[in-house]
């Protein structure tokens, strides 16, 4: 049976001379894996630039459960981004996130909030204006919430640092080796209590800060989901955002 369904655009691997492997993210099905074929050729009248990392697509799939790689009827965008493909920042952020999701969401079946979580932030950062540097700090600080492993938002004056193992703010230095300092923690928790990405502007942080705290969520990450292993795109990330 043909169903219909949003996506997001998470990897595409290229299957044979003129097809793809593309993993999704589905707002019906979770994730899953479908071949496109002919989308290669040169007569396809479709194009590969429609897989582009985080592109946010309206699929109509036979789909079949239990089935390791579904096959698609139609393919089409559902959103189009005004500045994302062409916007250097944005575009690495997506190419970075990608990446990201493609480790942590693994759930073959539907999630509605953690879909339209990813799905409306990444429409907000088409639009936004100002803040971007920041965005790709928020969402993943935000997302950990959908996962189930937010930290909790309990900085004070006497709680100030971040305990990345148990996820919360503590009165001493936690044993973790890599544990934030107060400073650090306390910019992790202004992250944690803007709501939406219209508000990251008021958070001015600097090229080394934004990266020691890009680090830090890396470290959270890697301690509480099993075999993220190395990002790759994290160098051309740091490469844009943090060079001299």
């Amino acid at each position: 049976m043909i169903q219909k369904t949003r996506a997001v655009v998470l990897h595409q691997l290229k299957y044979s001379e003129t097809s793809v492997i593309v993993t999704l993210y589905t707002e019906a099905f979770g994730r899953q894996s479908y071949i496109i074929n002919g989308i290669r050729s040169p007569k396809s009248k479709q194009k590969t630039g429609i897989l582009q990392p985080l592109f946010l697509l309206e699929i109509e799939a036979y789909h079949k459960a239990g089935r390791e790689i579904q096959r698609l009827k139609e393919i089409r965008i559902s959103h189009i981004y005004t500045t994302l493909p062409f916007d250097i920042f944005k575009s690495t952020i997506s190419i970075f996130l990608s990446e990201v999701l493609c480790k942590v969401i693994r759930n073959e079946e539907p999630d509605p909030p953690v879909f339209s979580f990813i799905y409306n932030s990444l429409t907000e950062l088409d639009t936004l204006k100002s803040g971007t540097a920041n965005f790709h700090l928020w969402f993943l600080l935000q997302l950990l919430g959908y996962l189930g492993v937010k930290p909790e938002n309990n900085y004070s004056l006497t709680k100030r640092w971040l305990d990345l193992k148990n996820g919360h703010f503590t009165v001493t230095k936690p044993l973790h080796p890599t544990s934030p300092n107060p400073d650090d923690s306390k910019i992790i928790s202004q992250l944690l209590s803007i709501e939406k990405p219209g508000q990251l502007y008021t958070l001015a942080l600097s090229r080394q800060h934004r990266l020691r705290i890009l680090e830090i969520i890396i470290e959270y990450y890697s301690t509480h989901f099993d075999n993220i292993g190395k990002i790759n795109s994290i160098s051309v990330l740091n490469e844009v955002f943090y060079q001299e």
